[in-house]
């Protein structure tokens, strides 16, 4: 899926409330070289307006404009977009793959807001859509995981910067630091914030296989305590800057506290895709990379069907 998920369903939601028509266009299968694989999702209403992209700009004009024909002639489908010469030569994109697009309607409102409190609740959950195909009334099911959590122990520049990108990136994104005056001045709009000795709140906060742990705080001593915090407790992810020295000293510090090497071998330090990163707002790139890096390899099945819901 593309972009904050929560916000596509939030104007599904939105749209549902006012009345006003849809078709939630949903990628149910791709074959080659595409924008976008299966579970890429956008929502276009009777205006031809869209929100959420499944990532080419001529295959989704073109989906534009068949789901706006669709709502007026209020008809569902399954459409296929073949990616050579036909689809967007003159702009470049000749990916060479095929599309396989429902072109569908959305549940009724009350089902909706469930399943968007779902999503925000980082619940398992799916979500339908609903199509005319060949064989009948039919739905797919589009499986939406937890959505990742993002936990990062440091609010100085780079941590703020990493946060941005999180958020960017559908993280569900808590910094933490002791310095509550600095989270309350520059953490990022839509963060969560947990100001107090970091090592503690870690400690407390809950942590599954959909958690992802970033390490930056400002000093050894800091960074040797959160990551105690954290480490050896099912996270998917936990990284730690610093130098290759500062790492075998944190290193060294949590075995003689009894931490394991395997889990110390886990823990990604130094930490971030090795981009020959300088800056803080490069390590933070490096860093988003990682965590998209490890994320997409979890290998979640996003779409299944058509499910045959009433025959011709």
């Amino acid at each position: 899926m593309n972009g904050p998920f929560a916000d596509v369903l939030s104007r599904a939601v939105a749209m549902r409330a006012q009345g006003g028509p849809m078709r939630a266009c949903l990628v149910v299968g791709a074959r080659g070289s595409t924008p976008q694989p299966a579970g890429a999702m956008m929502l276009v209403d009777q205006t031809g307006a869209t929100f959420g992209t499944i990532g080419g700009g001529c295959v989704e004009a073109e989906l534009t404009r068949r789901a706006t024909a669709m709502l007026l002639s209020d008809t569902t489908g399954v459409h296929d977009f073949i990616l050579d010469h036909d689809y967007g030569w003159d702009d470049g994109l000749i990916c060479g793959g095929t599309l396989h697009v429902a072109i569908g309607t959305l549940p009724e409102a009350d089902e909706l807001v469930a399943i968007e409190q779902g999503v925000r609740d980082r619940i398992e959950t799916r979500l339908p859509i609903f199509v005319q195909t060949e064989g009948g009334h039919a739905h797919y099911d589009l499986h939406i995981p937890p959505r990742p959590r993002l936990l990062i122990a440091g609010g100085g520049h780079i941590g703020q910067a990493v946060a941005r990108h999180g958020l960017r990136l559908d993280f569900e994104t808590v910094l933490y630091d002791d310095r509550a005056d600095l989270l309350e001045r520059y953490a990022p709009d839509g963060c969560h914030t947990v100001s107090g000795e970091m090592a503690e709140s870690l400690a407390d906060a809950v942590i599954d296989t959909e958690t992802y742990c970033v390490i930056v705080t400002r000093g050894h001593r800091h960074d040797a305590q959160a990551l105690a915090g954290v480490i050896d407790r099912g996270a998917r992810y936990v990284g730690m800057i610093g130098s290759k020295r500062k790492v075998l000293l944190v290193r060294r510090e949590l075995m003689e506290r009894g931490v394991s090497e395997s889990a110390l071998d886990a823990v990604h330090a130094p930490i971030g895709v090795d981009i020959g990163s300088v800056t803080g707002e490069e390590i933070s790139l490096s860093i988003a990379a990682q965590l998209v890096q490890v994320r997409e390899q979890r290998g979640w099945v996003t779409v299944d069907g058509p499910h045959l819901d009433s025959p011709q």
